[in-house]
C-alpha cells in the first residue's frame, strides 16, 4: 500500500513541474499588488508562463486578488486571442485612426499654450501689462500641465481613456470661452491656467492609447507620428497668433479660434474614439455577462480589487511621485526630457529677440521662423520610420519569446543628443544681425529633428520599461516637463538680452552637452537598474 501511494506522488511530480520558488524570482516579479492582464501591453502568446515576462509581474501597489477569484472560470478577459473586443484585434485602419486622434488632442493642447505669443503686443496695450506678466498667459497655461497629469493619468487607469478626455475636454473648451470673454487680467489668467490643468488629458491619456492598441513592433512606427504633435504646436500657434495680430484682428478671435477647435476635439472623442483601456472593457464586458446570464458570479480584475477609496486616492496622487523618486532611470529620463522641453518655450522669447528685434521682422513674419522646427521633425520621424524602426523590428526575432530589452529604444538618443547642442551653438553664434536671417533660422529644422530623436527614444523607453503603470510614469515625467516649460520663458528675456543671444545660447547649449550621456548611461546599466525597480519587468 505504502509504495502505491509512493508510486502515485512520483507520478504526480512528473505531471505537475515545480514552481519557482519566490525566492527564485525577480524583485519584479515579486512586488506586491494585482498580476498585470494577459491583454497588457506585452500581450502575446510568446510571453505566456514565460519566466520573467511581464505576464507574471505584480503591479506595485495594487492588492493581490483572491487566488480562488483568479482562478475560477468566472473571472472575465478576452475571449481568446483573436477576441474582437481586445483593441490590438480591431483593423490596422482603425487603429491608425486613433493614433492620428489621439495626436490631434495634444495638437490642439500644445496649440493653445504657445498661440499668445502673436498677441502679447495687445494683451499688454489692452490690460497695461508688463511684459513678464504677459508672458504669464502662456507660461500659466502650461503650468495647468503641472496639475492635470497628476490626476488624468491615473484616473484614466481607473476609469478609461474616453471618460476622461471627454471630461477634461468639456470643460476645456469652456475655459477657452472664458478666455475670449474674459475683461479683466485675472480673468484671463485664471482661465489660462485652468484651461491648462484640462487640456493636460491628453498629455498622459493619448500616449497610454497607443500602448492599448499596439503592440511593441508597430507602436514605434506609431508613436513617431504621434510626437510630431506635441511639437507642431507650439511651432503653428506662434504663425496662427501672429497673423491674426498683423491682420488687424482683436486678441479675442485668437480664443474663439481655440474654442472651435477645442469643441472640434470634444466631437471627435465623443463619436469616433472608442474605449481602448482593457481593463475597463473587461468591466463592462463582466456586467454585460451579468445581465446576459442572471450569473452574478462573472468579475473582472477591475471589480475584483474593491479597493478602499484611500488607497484609490494614493494611487491617483502618490503613484506618479512615488514612482520618480523611487525609479532612477525615470528621474533621469524626466530631467533630460524636462530641459529639451523648457528650451522650446525658452525659444518663444529668444526668437522675437533674434528675428524681430534684430532682422525687424513683424509678428506673422516672425511666427513664420517657428516653422524650420515643424519641418525637422517631420524630417525626424521620416528618419526614424526609414531607418531606426526597421532595425528595431529585426530584433524582435531575435529576442523571442521575450520582448526586445527597452534599451534598445535609446538609439536615436544617441544622434539626437550631440545634434540638440550642436544647434544651440549654431543658434546663438549666428544670430548677429549682419549675418543673414537664414542662418539661424535654418538652426531649427536640426532642432526640431533633434528633439523628435530625444522624445522618441525616450517616450518609448518609459513605455516599454513600465508597460501597465506606464501611464502613471508619464503623468511625473509631464508634471516636471511643464514645469521646466512654464519657467523657461519667464527668464528667457531677461538672459538674452543680458548674455546676449550668442552667451545665452552657448549657456543651453553647455548645460545640454553635460546631459549627452544620459541615454548612453541608460542602454549600458539599464538592464541592471530594471532588475532593481519596484515597477519596471524583467525581460532578460
Amino acid at each position: 500500500m505504502a509504495d502505491k501511494v509512493d508510486l502515485e506522488k512520483q507520478q504526480r511530480n512528473i505531471e505537475e513541474p515545480p514552481r519557482t520558488p519566490s525566492s527564485m524570482r525577480s524583485p519584479a516579479m515579486t512586488s506586491e499588488g494585482s498580476e498585470f492582464p494577459r491583454d497588457s501591453v506585452a500581450d502575446d502568446q510568446t510571453f505566456v508562463d514565460s519566466p520573467g515576462s511581464p505576464d507574471e509581474i505584480d503591479a506595485p501597489g495594487e492588492p493581490k486578488l483572491d487566488e480562488k477569484t483568479e482562478r475560477s472560470q468566472f473571472l472575465v478577459k478576452w475571449d481568446g486571442p483573436d477576441d474582437p473586443e481586445n483593441p490590438k484585434n480591431w483593423s490596422r485602419a482603425f487603429r491608425w485612426y486613433l493614433t492620428m486622434a489621439a495626436g490631434l488632442l495634444i495638437l490642439n493642447a500644445t496649440f493653445a499654450s504657445s498661440s499668445p505669443s502673436g498677441v502679447l503686443p495687445q494683451l499688454i496695450e489692452r490690460f497695461h501689462l508688463g511684459h513678464e506678466l504677459a508672458v504669464l498667459t502662456i507660461s500659466l497655461f502650461v503650468v495647468g500641465y503641472c496639475c492635470g497629469p497628476l490626476i488624468w493619468g491615473p484616473l484614466s487607469e481607473q476609469y478609461g481613456r474616453k471618460p476622461i478626455l471627454l471630461v477634461a475636454f468639456f470643460i476645456y473648451t469652456g475655459f477657452q470661452v472664458g478666455s475670449a470673454l474674459a475683461k479683466t487680467t485675472a480673468q484671463v489668467l485664471i482661465f489660462r491656467f485652468l484651461g491648462g490643468t484640462f487640456a493636460a488629458a491628453p498629455l498622459t491619456a493619448s500616449g497610454a492609447i497607443l500602448a492599448d492598441i499596439w503592440d511593441a513592433d508597430v507602436r514605434g512606427k506609431a508613436l513617431a507620428f504621434f510626437t510630431l504633435a506635441p511639437f507642431a504646436g507650439p511651432a503653428l500657434g506662434p504663425v496662427v497668433s501672429g497673423y491674426i495680430s498683423v491682420g488687424g484682428a482683436s486678441w479675442r478671435w485668437l480664443f474663439w479660434v481655440l474654442t472651435m477647435f477645442a469643441g472640434f476635439c470634444f466631437f471627435v472623442i465623443l463619436f469616433t474614439m472608442p474605449e481602448t483601456y482593457a481593463p475597463v472593457i473587461h468591466k463592462r464586458k463582466a456586467i454585460r455577462k451579468r445581465k446576459e446570464t442572471g450569473n452574478d458570479k462573472y468579475i473582472s480584475e477591475l471589480e475584483a480589487e474593491d479597493l478602499h477609496w484611500k488607497q484609490r486616492l494614493e494611487r491617483v496622487l502618490a503613484r506618479p511621485f512615488k514612482m520618480l523618486f523611487q525609479e532612477p532611470m525615470l528621474m533621469a529620463i524626466t530631467i533630460y526630457m524636462s530641459f529639451v522641453y523648457g528650451c522650446i518655450y525658452l525659444l518663444f522669447e529668444s526668437y522675437p529677440i533674434v528675428f524681430t528685434e534684430g532682422h525687424h521682422l513683424n509678428a506673422g513674419e516672425s511666427g513664420l521662423m517657428f516653422l524650420p522646427i515643424f519641418l525637422g521633425g517631420i524630417l525626424g520621424v521620416v528618419i526614424y520610420i526609414l531607418y531606426f524602426n526597421p532595425r528595431y523590428e529585426k530584433l524582435i526575432p531575435q529576442h523571442a519569446p521575450r520582448m526586445v530589452p527597452p534599451e534598445e529604444r535609446l538609439k536615436p538618443a544617441f544622434l539626437g543628443a550631440p545634434m540638440f547642442v550642436i544647434v544651440f551653438f549654431w543658434f546663438g553664434w549666428t544670430s548677429y544681425p549682419r549675418i543673414s536671417l537664414w542662418a539661424p533660422m535654418t538652426s531649427g529644422l536640426f532642432m526640431g529633428c533633434s528633439v523628435i530623436f530625444i522624445f522618441l527614444s525616450l517616450f518609448n523607453y518609459i513605455i516599454d520599461a513600465y508597460l501597465m503603470v506606464s501611464a502613471s510614469a508619464l503623468a511625473s515625467n509631464t508634471v516636471v516637463r511643464s514645469a521646466f516649460g512654464a519657467g523657461f520663458p519667464l527668464f528667457a528675456t531677461q538672459m538674452y538680452n543680458k548674455l546676449n543671444p550668442r552667451w545665452a545660447s552657448t549657456l543651453l547649449g553647455f548645460i545640454a552637452l553635460i546631459m549627452v550621456p544620459i541615454p548612453f548611461v541608460l542602454f549600458k546599466f539599464g538592464p541592471r537598474i530594471r532588475k532593481t525597480s519596484k515597477y519596471a519587468p524583467t525581460f532578460d
